[in-house]
């Protein structure tokens, strides 16, 4: 996961976390990366300092966020488990059972994996509606 320093076009600054580049754009294309401040959908990357190690141990994100944002989080990460607990993973073949799906092939159900992001942008091309899912770094360990 890469985390991006961003700015809207009202000059409000905050932070998004993505895949990659790729993942960036492509949301950004969709409509999906707002403004948390005002909702614009005007979004670009700022500059930002490049992360250096100092071997030091690290603190949890969590202890970096205010009461409201620990709760967003919480949120977001109860929806995304609720996601994955209606869905079926279908690993790396996400995007060969989205299309299935979406052109009649296979019975409509909720699925969830991975997709590069080429094989997004495909899926965007075909009309093939999906939303990422976060990835936490608990989900990781």
């Amino acid at each position: 996961m890469i985390r991006f320093s961003l700015a809207c076009d009202h000059d409000h600054d905050f932070e998004g976390w993505f895949r990659n580049n790729d993942d960036f754009e492509t949301q950004k294309k969709r409509g999906l990366v707002e403004c948390p401040a005002c909702g614009s959908h005007k979004v670009e990357k700022a500059l930002m300092a490049p992360a250096v190690s100092t071997g030091r141990k690290k603190q949890k994100i969590a202890l970096a966020m205010n009461a409201e944002q620990q709760a967003a989080m919480a949120q977001l990460k109860a929806l995304s488990e609720k996601l994955r607990e209606n869905a079926d993973y279908v690993g790396d073949k996400f995007a060969e059972e989205a299309r299935k799906i979406h052109f009649g092939e296979t019975d409509a159900r909720g699925i969830y994996g991975e997709a590069t992001a080429e094989e997004a942008r495909g899926l965007v091309e075909d009309g093939v509606e999906f939303l990422p899912i976060p990835v936490f770094p608990d989900d990781r360990n």
